[in-house]
């Protein structure tokens, strides 16, 4: 998982990327590709 200043380039990368918030952090998952994960906050 990587942590990001910035998920809007990361949500970028594969077209099933979803920005989820979860605990007042903000996520980017993806459930085909489980590479594409990050994290900010």
């Amino acid at each position: 998982m990587k942590v990001a200043n910035s998920l809007r380039s990361l949500k970028q990368r594969h077209r099933d990327c979803r920005v989820v918030r979860r605990k007042g952090r903000v996520y980017v998952i993806n459930k085909t590709q489980r590479r594409f994960k990050a994290r900010q906050g």
